[in-house]
Parts: structure tokens; sequence; C-alpha cells
């Protein structure tokens, strides 16, 4: 039985992005603490993430199947769905249905650090789609492969 934590001690994840570059660097400024692996839960997984000011979530994407949920602990970050952006507060929450191929992603545009909990399931056979970049990332045996849109690894 592991025993209850404290969020902020868990350890950060050791690699900051599965982003290969020039993306990864977009990124920056991003620190994620998977709660959930603390755990070793393995059918969903819980992320406490801080963005720094200016940084981004991720890479404006969709999922064809995993659904995303997030809730605003700290700060002001900008949800950017579609084409439509909304400043969240503390409290606030927003969530993303699977296979209906709207991006979407946060942006830290205020002074202070936001910090947010994150959550998804962790099925087999996901594909993310990213519209605004040419990259495709597929889950195979647990492991995200990034490949360009038209397939060719990177």
């Amino acid at each position: 039985m592991k025993r209850p934590i404290h969020a902020e001690d868990a350890a950060p994840r050791l690699s900051p992005s599965v982003y290969p570059e020039p993306f990864a660097a977009r990124v920056t400024g991003r620190v994620k603490k998977p709660l959930g692996d603390v755990f070793g839960l393995t059918t969903f997984g819980v992320n406490l993430t801080r963005l720094a000011p200016k940084s981004l979530s991720a890479l404006k994407h969709a999922h064809a199947k995993q659904d995303e949920f997030i809730y605003v602990l700290e700060g002001t970050p900008t949800l950017v769905q579609g084409d439509e952006r909304t400043v969240l507060e503390p409290g606030m929450c927003a969530g993303f249905k699977a296979g209906t191929g709207e991006a979407h992603h946060l942006i830290n545009e205020s002074e202070a650090d936001a910090v947010y909990l994150e959550m998804g399931d962790r099925g087999p056979g996901d594909v993310v789609t990213y519209p605004e970049d040419d990259l495709r990332a597929d889950l195979v045996d647990g492991r995200w492969v990034m490949t360009h849109k038209d397939g060719t690894p990177y």
C-alpha cells in the first residue's frame, strides 16, 4: 500500500517532454509531476503541472482515444480551444472528449506560475494530431512514437 503524499513533494517527470526538437523547446517552463505513477495507477494518469509565465502546456493537439480533463489550482492560464481563448482561474475546469478533432492547449500569458491537475486515460492505440505542426504521436506498447504527419520518423 502506497501512503498518501503531498502532491508538491512528488518528483517531476524525468524527461520534460516526449516531443522531438524543435517542438520540445516550445514547452520549456512546463514541469509535470506524474501523481498517478507514484501510486502505480495504470488505467489513467494524473499530473500536477506547473507552467511558468509564457509557457505552453503542450502543442495544440487532439486525441483520438484519450479523454482529458484539467482543473486549475493556481494562476490564470489561457485555454486555447479551436479558435476560442478563455482565461481560466482557480476552481475552473475543462474537459476534452476524445475523437472530436477539437485541438486545444494552455498558454500561461500571465506573470505568475499557473498550476493545474490534468487527468487522462491510458488506453492503448491513441493517436494525437497537431493541426498547427508537422507532428503526429502514436501510442505503441505504452510509449509515444513521434513522426511527421506523413509517417516518417523524427
